[in-house]
């Protein structure tokens, strides 16, 4: 009996969400081979790519503070708004932190391999 996922989560709308279909795919790793190609002088590097998902973190800061002023002012009718923003926001910058934390300790880890 095949499993499915939950449909609520699949439901939402991820358009505020970073692009993080581009962070896996870095440096043009193939899926089968586990071989690697250097990626295209108009395809996206990993730094790229996180500069994107930052730029994006900071869009889904500035309209959750929007949307929590506007609420605290009393402009804004529905406070679900506000509080969605909110948890975009967090969920985006757990995930950028914790991209950046699985680099860090990648590149720490390889600093410690002997030659």
């Amino acid at each position: 009996m095949p499993l499915s996922g939950i449909p609520a989560i699949g439901a939402v709308q991820q358009s505020g969400y970073a692009d993080v279909s581009s962070l896996t795919r870095a440096g043009g790793a193939s899926d089968v081979t586990g071989t690697t190609t250097a990626p295209s002088a108009s395809g996206s590097t990993f730094g790229a790519s996180m500069a994107g998902a930052v730029e994006g973190l900071q869009q889904l800061q500035g309209e959750a503070k929007t949307l929590a002023v506007k609420a605290v002012t009393g402009d804004l009718t529905d406070i679900h708004d506000a509080t969605i923003a909110a948890t975009r926001a967090q969920v985006t910058l757990e995930l950028v932190s914790a991209v950046r934390n699985k680099g860090v300790d990648a590149f720490n880890e390889i600093m410690r391999m002997q030659a």
